[in-house]
């Protein structure tokens, strides 16, 4: 059943507008609703969001416990910062996987108002204005022209939720079709992985080579995708084989029967992880 993902600065009210959905899906359906967030795990926010190792955990802890939360009949509602567009995209692939729709709710406040609502918290509760202003800072604003941040509800403090509206979003649209990249197709060709290497070292030397005649933001090409990429700032050698090695572990697991679709889809990942997807 759907996925509400919640969006937003630290305290800007998710998990207020969380609790609002829970309570209406609760009274107006026979849907059981799972509310999965920071708050469940129990977790020391100041010291999780001082170091991006804590911090990658806890989003795969949290995706972990959406994915195993998701069936047939209930809602589940990830109430988080959500706030890199590269997780966002995790989660729009997870969907997409579980052929179940989604939808994305943004919680708009200025980092002023986040700020004055964070000291209004119980001393425990609040964030330190370093850990707040550094992810205010490192946000990433949801974009309703992206496919996995839509459909996208905005909803400023003194808004009411637009509940038939994201009851809509999530119960009268189709979920979004599998694709090559996210369904786990068995390894049907006997050089699927010779092909893995070869495509994914052509991708990762086209990069590098590019690099040296273009500057951030120049489009480059890539054999065998049909897109151009657009980087916003170099990668080093370093980098960019730890992407290739990321994507190749994934591409294991969710193997592709289409091997002409595996440079298009390792430019995407490229593209996300460097921040500058579309």
């Amino acid at each position: 059943m759907p996925l509400i993902v919640m969006c937003g600065f630290p305290c800007s009210g998710k998990t207020r507008r969380a609790v609002e959905l829970q309570e209406y899906f609760e009274q107006n359906t026979e849907r059981k609703v799972h509310i999965v967030g920071d708050g469940k795990l129990g977790i020391e926010k100041n010291v999780v969001y001082a170091d991006s190792q804590n911090e990658k955990n806890v989003r795969g802890s949290l995706r972990a416990e959406a994915e195993r939360r998701i069936n047939k009949e209930d809602i589940v509602i990830l109430d988080s910062l959500n706030y890199i567009k590269g997780y966002r995209y995790e989660l729009f692939c997870l969907i997409k996987h579980t052929q179940t729709p989604h939808c994305l709710v943004y919680c708009l406040t200025s980092a002023e108002v986040s700020s004055t609502w964070n000291t209004e918290r119980d001393v425990e509760e609040q964030y330190t204005q370093e850990i707040l202003d550094a992810l205010v800072l490192r946000f990433e604003t949801p974009d309703s022209r992206n496919r996995w941040d839509s459909p996208l509800f905005t909803i400023q403090k003194e808004d009411t939720l637009p509940f038939e509206a994201i009851s809509d979003a999530i119960f009268k649209r189709k979920a979004p079709p599998p694709n090559q990249s996210t369904q786990s197709q068995p390894l049907s060709s006997t050089n699927f992985l010779y092909e893995l290497d070869k495509v994914t070292q052509d991708v990762l030397m086209a990069i590098l080579n590019s690099q040296k005649t273009s500057v951030p933001g120049d489009l480059i090409a890539v054999p065998g995708a049909t897109e151009k990429i657009e980087l916003t700032r170099s990668l080093n050698m370093a980098e960019l084989r730890k992407l290739r090695r990321q994507f190749i572990s994934y591409t294991k697991m969710h193997p592709t029967e289409n091997i002409g679709h595996i440079a298009n889809i390792g430019c995407i990942e490229v593209a996300l992880l460097d921040g500058s997807a579309k």
